[in-house]
């Protein structure tokens, strides 16, 4: 099971990781209502590497993006079920709109983004390549998604 971390706590484990050699994966996202779709991509993000690091957006910040009804789980539930996810070693909860500052404070080996995200468009690249790492995407399970959980529950 992972852990949810502060950011100055997750930037001393970083630090740890990255003397013992490992390979570190960084994501990010609202994850509000976790579903198959987000499993599957966390599973295939963490086989990119020997850790995996999740960016969770503030309840704030999933508002100022998805709007005033969103989200539908508080951020501090959000970033404990994906810890307690197989493929997620550490969570972190950001404020701001995008993680930059969090890859920036990080820097993973591997940025993973899904399938939806132009690799030139995805934020932190600069950051990631900069460094020597990677920046990939994966693709997302056809049909699931947090709005379309929320159109089913609303139609009911």
């Amino acid at each position: 099971m992972g852990t949810v971390l502060t950011r100055d706590a997750l930037v001393a484990e970083r630090k740890k990781l990255k003397a013992a050699g490992k390979k570190i994966v960084f994501t990010n996202g609202c994850f509000d209502i976790i579903h198959r779709g987000h499993v599957d991509y966390l599973t295939k993000a963490r086989a990119l590497g020997d850790a995996l690091i999740v960016g969770v957006n503030s309840d704030a910040s999933v508002r100022r993006l998805k709007g005033p009804s969103r989200p539908v789980v508080q951020e501090d539930d959000r970033a404990f079920v994906l810890a307690g996810l197989a493929a997620v070693d550490f969570a972190c909860i950001f404020d701001e709109d995008t993680p930059y500052d969090l890859i920036k404070a990080v820097v993973p080996d591997i940025l993973v983004k899904g399938g939806d995200w132009a690799i030139e468009n995805v934020v932190g690249k600069d950051v990631v390549e900069a460094a020597g790492g990677s920046v990939q995407t994966i693709s997302f399970v056809e049909g699931r998604s947090t709005t379309n959980i929320i159109k089913k529950i609303s139609e009911q």
